[in-house]
């Protein structure tokens, strides 16, 4: 596996699962974070641009009469590192849990 994903990263992937666009994606990461983690158009650009070459994602569509807006959706690979990234924060979750149990055993 990789280096982990940043919270960012991992965030716009989640919202991938179904395709989205810039501002979509900026109100659904807000939103499952109840506004702690909020993308500003640079932050999220740049992750685009960044996971579009890394085959993570890849553009749906794009609508030529409205601004280009542009779809983009997760591919196999993106929910492969996704999956991945959830099992990584699972195991660091539950040693946390386990070593904080046995520390108020003592």
């Amino acid at each position: 596996m990789g280096a982990p994903l940043t919270e960012s990263m991992f965030y716009i992937l989640l919202s991938l699962l179904q395709p989205n666009h810039g501002y979509g994606i900026m109100q659904q990461v807000e939103e499952r974070t109840k506004g702690r983690v909020a993308l500003g158009a640079g932050t999220l650009y740049g992750a685009l641009n960044t996971l579009l070459e890394k085959k993570w994602i890849m553009l749906h569509s794009q609508d030529d009469q409205s601004r280009k807006k542009k779809e983009y959706l997760i591919t196999a690979l993106g929910k492969e590192v996704l999956n991945e990234e959830i099992a990584r924060l699972g195991e660091l979750f539950e040693n946390g849990r386990k070593a904080m149990e046995n520390d108020e055993k003592i």
